[in-house]
């Protein structure tokens, strides 16, 4: 299954080609108050309300802050009529991942981690953390439960 490669810091992760509905520049977005870090904010795309994800603090890795990188991208996400922008730092290409061929992630990574991602695959330049778009889309659960505890 061909999968899309996104850059976030030094960090390599692939979702489903059949889960990517686009891929753009990265507009502005409005940050929501009240909601966890992980969302950005929300974005006019295209004449629509998109929820922008920030999967950084859920993949345990740094806050970016305010300086994206020139070649920062948002990745759209699709399930059925539902769509959601993931940010990343670049879009670096595909990969072709079979399913049976996927390693397992490292047992020290967390709970939260792992929750997000199916496996991992190899490829010459390292390792790709191969990305659940169902756990992405999951999320949404848990951002009912954090506005109402907000």
């Amino acid at each position: 299954m061909t999968h899309v490669i996104i850059g976030l810091g030094d960090s390599r992760f692939a979702v489903s080609m059949d889960a990517v509905a686009q891929v753009g520049r990265l507009p502005g977005f409005t940050r929501v108050p009240g909601t966890p870090p992980w969302v950005a904010g929300v974005a006019n795309w295209r004449g629509r309300v998109l929820g922008v994800l920030d999967l950084r603090p859920l993949l345990g890795l740094p806050d970016q802050g305010d300086g994206r990188a020139k070649d920062a991208r948002l990745v759209i996400l699709a399930s059925g009529p539902v769509q959601v922008g993931v940010l990343a730092d670049r879009v670096e290409g595909v990969i072709e991942v079979n399913g049976d061929e996927l390693e397992s992630t490292m047992l020290t990574l967390g709970d939260e981690v792992g929750s997000l991602l199916m496996g991992q695959a190899n490829d010459a330049e390292g390792p790709i953390g191969i990305l659940d778009e169902s756990a992405v889309f999951a999320l949404r659960s848990r951002l009912a439960g954090a506005r109402r505890a907000g």
